[in-house]
């Protein structure tokens, strides 16, 4: 998937750096971002991105560091929407129990690009030396915002495996959902996953 830069990048990509770029950068991602959520990752090409996009290859080589790197961003850009949205309900409610289960609903939406977020996983998995950096953004994008669920007297490390935790414990929950739709199942499981959070912050 990797696309090699045109001689003379540099001087061409001189104020890729200016306002306006940058705008027009975000522009471009946004367009694309959109074309994965609806389309997946099949096919994905510079053609297909630019085609979205609404312009020409060249200019997305001015804008991105190749093929590789504009799925990258884009991923990103994807998952944190993702985020954003799961999070909007999640921080008014009280518990930490509470919150986590506020933002499952959201995570296991289909139309909030859960169907390319499996198929980036899936890339890490086959391909680990090309994509592994694939499967390692989505574990760094997530943790974040799960640490700000917990409350704010805990302590980072504390924050930190609890968070950890529950990333872990949801993406297993969002495989069987996948491969399986068991929702008496999951079900099951996010009671559990509520029980162990009360109990954690019952202990504080």
């Amino acid at each position: 998937m990797s696309t090699p830069r045109p001689a003379g990048t540099a001087t061409y990509r001189r104020s890729v750096g200016t306002a306006r770029a940058l705008q027009r950068r975000k522009q471009l991602l946004d367009r694309v971002t959109d074309d994965l959520a609806e389309n997946g990752l099949a096919d994905f090409s510079l053609r297909r991105a630019a085609r979205a996009a609404g312009t020409t290859h060249k200019v997305l080589l001015y804008h991105f560091d190749g093929i590789e790197d504009l799925l990258r961003q884009a991923l990103l850009g994807l998952r944190d929407r993702r985020i954003d949205n799961a999070l909007v309900t999640a921080r008014t409610l009280p518990t930490l129990a509470e919150r986590v289960r506020a933002i499952w609903p959201v995570l296991a939406d289909d139309a909030t690009g859960l169907r390319v977020i499996d198929q980036a996983i899936g890339l890490a998995m086959y391909d680990p030396d090309r994509y592994r950096h694939l499967a390692r953004d989505a574990a760094d994008q997530y943790i974040k915002p799960l640490e700000s669920l917990c409350p704010p007297h805990w302590e980072e490390s504390r924050r930190r495996e609890v968070a950890e935790f529950t990333l872990a414990t949801l993406r297993g929950f969002l495989v069987e959902w996948r491969t399986s739709r068991d929702s008496e199942r999951i079900e099951a499981g996010l009671a559990a996953l509520e029980r162990a959070l009360d109990r954690e912050e019952a202990a504080a």
